[in-house]
């Protein structure tokens, strides 16, 4: 017990120092979390809900939109309360793009030929792309509430949920409550930290007062006792629950530092990134029965504007506006339009014949777009919620799989689907590399490690290999200082008559909100260059 109370600066400091060599690039190349360190490295920013109230003065212009995702379907239905006649070229045989729900019967063929069916049981889904609402996302809330899509909250950050980490050290190979490492860990710090303090360690202009202050503060924060020295507390959990009568219950023995560093639970695969993160705080919320939905609502409101099945092949700026062929059921078209707004995502639209400059050319050909994959495995019984008491939340790994995701709908029904992997980079692209069949084992292999009751429990899969998958060829856009300040800005101003729309043209890369800022921006763009307004978005009312 001396040795954990007496823990070497030198060991903490050593750990520290590993993190610290791992370049920004590194981190969010090699790291799993790369997703959300963009966000926490703040290369993406929240986003409000802004005024939305242009004049009604259109000329009877045509816009077509390429693309029936979510920028386009948003793009569309603001056009048309504008008075304009727009239409929607989409080359899948459903509307949303990547807010996908994968539900019965959804079927899909990657670009490597694999093909997939689902047999998920009726009224069972998982959401392949989109899954989470920041509750300070106020336009994508917005947007929910304008369109009556039901909004239910999503359990994004679940102390419950486990750490499992594969390797060599004393806690390696082991599921571990998030909440153990969680408090084990800040109770250490804030140990240390507060020996710091004592020692006059910490170069800090403090008076004693408020030295005091902030030792009190580390207590409490930590767990620590009246010495200063972190003790297990109830925080962590308990070996054997409190119940009736006399028993009170036996909370269970801290993990030492050491065996957390040396198990590799300090590595970045476990980074506590969602718990601090703006964009990944509760509340945070989910469309009731699938993500779809915010599509499928959008689509309702636009009646013969959707054109499905049409593979836009090229698109080319005219004297008096922009001509896009396409392909419907193997027979050739052209589309005449005054505006186009191009939402493809820039892999796909790499592939497309078009008239652009050098500049925009460059930019479309050298974006890049995250790999990433997602399995739904669907179980007989909710096991996690039944054996586990694990209602939503996040398991994390240093295995291929990354991530297991646990549904935070419809709690304590029979069956359910959860997210066997959610993984990124070079994890994603060995996964998609797999078969079908390989996909779904090394899924049940590596999450059996953490649920023995796989083995018994499931039924059947679907995977989706985002940068596999046409007409999407990747997740999201990526950026870095260095490309924002080059190709990205060929991306946000028009091309002659052609305006580049979608997350990838905001600050908001991987989130809904970033398809509907693109969308009202743009459609501010068009709406002013067509009534000759000076309107710039954000709208400012007079």
């Amino acid at each position: 017990m001396k040795q954990k109370h007496n823990l070497p600066f030198k060991l903490f400091s050593q750990s520290l120092t590993v993190l610290k060599q791992l370049s920004r690039r590194d981190f969010l190349t090699k790291s799993s979390l790369a997703y959300p360190a963009l966000l926490s490295l703040g290369m993406i920013t929240s986003a409000p809900a802004h005024a939305f109230e242009l004049r009604q003065q259109n000329k009877g212009k045509h816009v077509v939109i390429l693309g029936g995702g979510l920028c386009g379907l948003a793009s569309a239905y603001e056009l048309k309360k504008l008075g304009y006649t727009c239409t929607i070229l989409e080359a899948r045989h459903r509307a949303g793009g990547r807010c996908w729900s994968i539900r019965k019967e959804a079927t899909n063929t990657e670009i490597n030929q694999i093909q997939q069916t689902a047999k998920f049981d009726e009224g069972l889904y998982f959401n392949a792309g989109p899954s989470r609402i920041p509750h300070h996302h106020q336009l994508t809330m917005q947007y929910c509430r304008e369109l009556n899509v039901p909004l239910e909250v999503y359990n994004n950050i679940n102390e419950n949920s486990y750490y499992f980490a594969e390797g060599k050290g004393a806690l390696s190979n082991k599921k571990i409550r998030a909440r153990e490492i969680h408090n084990d860990v800040r109770g250490y710090t804030n140990e240390l930290l507060a020996k710091a303090i004592d020692q006059n360690k910490l170069d800090l202009a403090m008076s004693k007062e408020d030295m005091e202050k902030v030792i009190e503060y580390l207590r409490a924060e930590g767990g620590l006792d009246i010495h200063k020295l972190y003790k297990a507390s109830a925080r962590r959990g308990y070996s054997d629950a409190p119940g009736a009568g006399d028993k009170a219950g036996k909370i269970g023995d801290p993990h030492t530092l050491h065996d957390i560093i040396q198990s590799a639970l300090l590595d970045p695969d476990f980074y506590n990134v969602p718990e601090y993160t703006y964009e990944l705080q509760m509340t945070m919320f989910q469309a009731k029965g699938g993500m779809d939905s915010i599509a499928k609502a959008f689509e309702a409101k636009l009646p013969g504007t959707i054109q499905l099945g049409a593979e836009v092949s090229g698109i080319k700026n005219t004297n008096t506006g922009v001509e896009v062929t396409y392909k419907v059921k193997g027979e050739n078209k052209l589309l005449s339009a005054d505006y186009c707004i191009c939402t493809i995502p820039l892999p796909v639209l790499s592939n497309i014949d078009h008239n652009f400059s050098s500049e925009v050319s460059r930019a479309i050909d050298f974006a890049s777009y995250i790999p990433t994959g997602k399995i739904g495995l669907q179980f007989r019984r909710r096991f996690w919620e039944e054996d586990e008491s694990i209602y939503g939340g996040i398991t994390h790994t240093n295995n291929e799989i990354t991530q297991i995701f646990y549904p935070s709908n419809d709690y304590q029904s029979k069956k359910g689907v959860l997210i066997g992997y959610y993984n990124f980079n070079d994890k994603a692209k060995r996964t998609g590399a797999l078969s079908v069949s390989d996909r779904e084992k090394l899924a049940l292999e590596k999450g059996g490690l953490i649920h023995p009751q796989y083995s018994k429990e499931f039924e059947n899969s679907f995977s989706v290999s985002w940068h596999l998958t046409p007409y999407s060829l990747g997740g999201w856009a990526l950026y870095t200082s260095e490309t924002r300040a080059s190709i990205y800005k060929a991306l946000i101003k028009p091309e002659q008559n052609v305006y580049f729309a979608g997350e990838h043209t905001t600050y908001l890369n991987a989130w809904m909100a970033g398809a509907f800022e693109a969308a009202r921006s743009t459609v501010t763009a068009i709406h002013g260059r067509v009534t000759e307004q000076h309107l710039n978005y954000p709208v400012q009312k007079n």
